[in-house]
């Protein structure tokens, strides 16, 4: 059976050089005519093998099955969330591009993620190798041959480089070498150091790639030509002369003009009937192509076409599309389950929103690995019924919407700040969830802060030697905090469970404190007893507890010497009283 072509995710960070990547490798300026220069929709071209041929030349000693690369080209890390297959990426590999200057930034680790999540094998194309400097560059030439070159104090500056890169993704988790000197592919990552400016390095990329796909994703690629045809929905766009398209992978099966086809919706599946199949030309990009589409009858999957329908009300990016033989199909019942979103949800949680299923499935995963429960979710921007529903939740901690590549409007805002309702929002799953973490794990720090001034809170002291400053009336001594907390009111107690007075203030040399904690030496003055009989200098002394605060004390955040001392101060207390604080 032949093989069809593997989809090939390009991903990274803003600027790192993706499209310009694809742009020399395609022969295109997609890049220059991108508002800001910056990818804003997902592209997709088709790189014949022959081309890959010619641009390798003499690296190349085989011939391969693969008949060429699907590149697909994305706005950021998010929209490959979009991009699903069979409950997966709809990527067979992708390449991740990162600034050689720069290392691994946010979005890139991001990805790393993102790719792990959904177990797609990744290359790294290590771009701008021709800003170190003294580099000297000669277009499309290859890094093997790039390099050998080069000057020693370059070959040197170009390794201390690589090396960050490498030590920088081993703290993720990635082992990763150039891709010449690894001897095992399934057990590290290829680096391929590239210039997407000059063109050197890309034949060592395109060899990678092919090379890999040939070797590792043969099952995977097994042409379908018989079956139906199965596809992702990239983005659906408003065409002069056509209206509504959509601009489709195809990744397995055919497609044909007059096929009927189910496409997902936010709702039921959407079924309708395709009118029309243009295909970019070989090397061109679908999203903005230089030459017209091709109009063709039919199409075999691997594919990125645009496609014609009678109608697409409701259907959404990232969503599936499936050849059927019409609304009754079991198969639009399958495409209705595939569409589903499988988020586990609890009674007490805060609510999630995001733009796409993929990358809000992405948030949810994402939310539970750091144990954060969700009780709703959506796609779509935050609206001001978002707000209010989420206000009615009794506890703050819940009170809360993580928002991911979503607005939220001046009404939904102005709601939030009037219902103390707290929005997050991110363009970086876990930059949106460390977020999160720090406003709850402060909310938590203030709440026990809280619950410790209703009652007493444990605390250990040893009164200084040499420090009795008055003996009575109060008596005023200095002391050491060896655990725990110490304010004013507080009732002590001796080791051996007498009276040792109350706490009337405390002073770190002149200034009057409300609080001193573990470390602390300060001047303590104490009613009720006087120094040198009650208490004497060098006396370990504990805070006074209420039995019935103990209970409520065990669920506070107490540190280890903080529960040592704790536990201290039940056993003195239960020498008079077995049964106290039970």
């Amino acid at each position: 059976m032949a093989i069809r072509q593997p989809i090939v995710s390009v991903l990274g960070h803003v600027d790192h050089g993706k499209t310009r990547l694809l742009d020399r490798i395609r022969g295109t300026s997609v890049q220059s005519r991108e508002a800001g220069a910056i990818t804003q929709h997902i592209g997709a071209t088709e790189v014949p093998i022959d081309h890959i041929y010619k641009v390798c030349g003499n690296l190349i000693r085989n011939k391969f099955d693969v008949p060429g690369l699907l590149f697909i080209d994305t706005p950021g890390h998010h929209s490959f969330m979009t991009l699903r297959s069979r409950g997966g990426s709809l990527a067979d590999i992708a390449v991740l591009v990162i600034d050689i200057r720069e290392g691994l930034k946010p979005q890139t680790i991001e990805s790393i993620r993102i790719l792990r999540q959904y177990k797609t094998p990744f290359v790294i194309a290590m771009n701008k190798i021709d800003t170190i400097q003294g580099w000297s560059s000669v277009e499309g030439r290859s890094f093997i041959l790039s390099e050998k070159g080069q000057q020693d104090h370059t070959k040197a500056a170009f390794d201390e480089r690589l090396y960050a890169i490498i030590a920088q993704l081993s703290e993720e988790g990635v082992y990763a070498d150039r891709y010449d000197r690894i001897e095992d592919f399934t057990k590290a990552v290829a680096l391929v150091p590239i210039s997407a400016k000059e063109g050197e390095g890309i034949p060592d990329l395109l060899l990678v790639l092919i090379g890999l796909a040939q070797r590792f994703l043969e099952t995977r690629l097994k042409r379908d030509d018989a079956g139906l045809g199965k596809g992702t929905i990239l983005e659906i766009k408003e065409e002069k002369g056509i209206g509504p398209t959509i601009d489709l992978i195809l990744y397995t099966g055919t497609l044909k003009r007059g096929d009927t086809v189910a496409l997902g919706t936010r709702g039921s599946p959407h079924v309708t009937r395709v009118k029309a199949i243009l295909k970019p030309k070989p090397l061109d990009e679908i999203m903005d192509p230089k030459n017209r589409f091709d109009s063709v009858k039919e199409i075999t999957a691997a594919a990125g076409v645009k496609i014609a329908c009678q109608s697409l009300e409701g259907v959404v990016s990232g969503a599936p599309l499936i050849v059927v033989s019409g609304p009754k199909d079991p198969a639009v019942k399958k495409l209705t389950e595939e569409s589903a979103i499988n988020i586990d949800l609890q009674d007490n949680g805060l609510m999630v929103k995001a733009d796409a299923i993929g990358s809000l499935e992405a948030l949810a995963y994402e939310a539970k690995a750091e144990e954060i429960p969700i009780r709703k979710y959506g796609i779509g921007d935050i609206s001001r019924r978002d707000i209010m529903e989420v206000a009615a939740h009794s506890e703050e901690v819940n009170r809360a919407i993580l928002g991911f590549n979503v607005n939220l409007s001046k009404e939904a805002e102005s709601a939030a700040e009037a219902n103390n309702v707290r929005v997050f929002s991110d363009q970086v799953v876990y930059h949106l969830i460390e977020e999160y973490v720090l406003w709850r794990d402060d909310l938590k720090k203030k709440s026990d802060t809280d619950k410790r001034s209703e009652f007493s809170f444990p605390g250990k002291i040893m009164l200084l030697p040499n420090c009795t400053f008055r003996v009575s009336k109060p008596a005023i001594v200095g002391v050491r905090i060896l655990s725990g907390r110490l304010r004013p009111g507080q009732r002590l107690i001796s080791r051996e469970g007498a009276e040792a007075g109350r706490i009337r203030s405390l002073r770190s040399g002149e200034e009057a404190v409300r609080e001193a904690m573990q470390g602390d030496e300060i001047a303590v003055a104490i009613e009720d007893v006087t120094a040198g009989r009650q208490i004497n200098e060098g006396d370990i002394l504990y805070v006074d507890l209420m039995g019935s605060s103990i209970k409520e004390m065990s669920n506070l955040d107490l540190d280890a010497d903080e529960r040592m001392t704790l536990e201290e101060t039940i056993s003195i207390k239960r020498r008079a009283e077995p049964f106290w604080g039970m």
